[in-house]
């Protein structure tokens, strides 16, 4: 059964031109300019299109619809006063234990019970692991 296998592969003949397009990969090469040289100016960082007031006023690449553009920047009044908060240092489960549970104030004390249930899962976790 081999030997008739071999047979056959021997007497395939497979011409120069299909082994050139199978055993290699090829990219289709993009118009040049006359003159100009491969890889030189066009792999140029491009100007932005945007002028300066323009990127002042809008929230470029924020637009997530197809229609429609993107929206334009606010007045800070007109922001809701959470989102201000947002990036404020919040305390950490080491510190919030250092601290009375008694005069902590609610959104702490919410942060508290939060993190503390999440240390408990996972050291809970890691132990039937061990196991």
């Amino acid at each position: 059964m081999a030997l008739n296998c071999m047979k056959s592969l021997r007497s395939i003949t497979i011409r120069s031109e299909v082994i050139g397009v199978l055993g290699c990969r090829t990219y289709a090469a993009g118009k040049a300019k006359k003159g100009a040289k491969a890889g030189g100016a066009a792999d140029a960082p491009k100007k932005s299109l945007l002028t300066k007031e323009l990127k002042s006023t809008t929230v470029v690449g924020a637009n997530i619809l197809k229609e429609g553009g993107d929206p334009k920047v606010l007045a800070d009044s007109e922001y809701p006063d959470w989102l201000w908060h947002l990036l404020d240092k919040r305390p950490a489960l080491s510190e919030l234990r250092r601290k009375s549970t008694e005069t902590l104030p609610y959104d702490d004390l919410k942060r508290f019970v939060k993190l503390d249930n999440r240390a408990r899962i996972k050291e809970n976790n890691s132990l039937k692991a061990k196991n």
